[in-house]
């Protein structure tokens, strides 16, 4: 089963980009961040006449998730558990960042599709805000572990785990994405038992799934790592590969971040 996590930066901007990607590469499931499309408007029958399920969290004009498979689809939920603000249980975000299916292949695969708030500026609200996020995220993850299934999380989670995850890391310490609380916060996940999948296949520096659209950061190599697969010990039993698209980047009318994939046994 070959997954991709792709933040297509709206998706009626860039449908043919997206659709041509499909048809290109073909992944059994596709996890998409920011389509910046409430569902009713989301181009379903496009993607279904491709032979995909689709199911999506959307917003109007921001955030937005979809998941988009092949495989049959099966206890789909949208938004993550948790309070919205400290101390509130039991109230969903507003913001459409998340949606849960399971995968039904030779094996189930609970399908965990992400899009972490960005927290800029930091500090502020928006950085508690993403910092909240992340301890709603963090519950969940412990459910997840506790289930002894094969599950991953994977998308956009606007973290820059490590220095070597950023061409130029000197001029992200201060950014929300690479703020020693964000990365301490991405760890204590991590440190559940997770895998961190292109980690666990490639080392070193160079590797980037997102280059700003100024400044030629694309031309020059500019990037960094911030889309992600965290897989639970079952599911990184499965794991064949780990990789990151990034010519789609050079592409016509490309999204700012690549997509990344795992193979997996299932």
């Amino acid at each position: 089963m070959k997954i991709a996590t792709f933040n297509i930066n709206g998706v009626k901007a860039r449908i043919n980009a997206l659709t041509d990607w499909l048809d290109d590469a073909n992944p059994d499931v596709a996890i998409l961040q920011e389509i910046k499309s409430i569902d009713e408007n989301f181009p379903r029958e496009i993607l279904e006449d491709k032979g995909y399920n689709v199911e999506t969290h959307g917003q109007k004009g921001f955030n937005g998730v979809a998941i988009l498979s092949k495989l049959p689809l099966e206890d789909v939920t949208r938004g993550l558990p948790g309070a919205a603000g400290a101390g509130r249980e039991g109230v969903d975000d507003e913001e459409a960042r998340y949606i849960e299916a399971t995968v039904v292949g030779d094996v189930a695969i609970r399908i965990c599709g992400l899009y972490l708030p960005n927290g800029n500026p930091a500090p502020g609200p928006k950085y508690d805000y993403k910092l909240r996020w992340m301890e709603r995220l963090y519950n969940r993850a412990q459910e997840l572990m506790a289930a002894e299934t094969p599950a991953l999380m994977a998308g956009d989670y606007n973290i820059i785990p490590q220095a070597e995850d950023a061409a130029r890391p000197d001029t992200w310490r201060d950014d929300a994405l690479f703020r020693l609380e964000s990365r301490e916060a991405f760890r204590q996940i991590v440190n559940l038992g997770f895998t961190e999948a292109f980690r666990a296949r490639e080392s070193g520096a160079g590797h980037y799934s997102f280059w700003d659209y100024q400044a030629g950061a694309w031309e020059k190599n500019n990037g960094i790592r911030i889309d992600h697969f965290l897989l639970t010990p079952q599911c990184a039993d499965l794991l064949n590969n780990c990789w990151i698209e990034s010519e789609v980047r050079g592409k016509e009318k490309p999204s700012d971040h690549v997509p990344v994939w795992v193979d997996l046994a299932a």
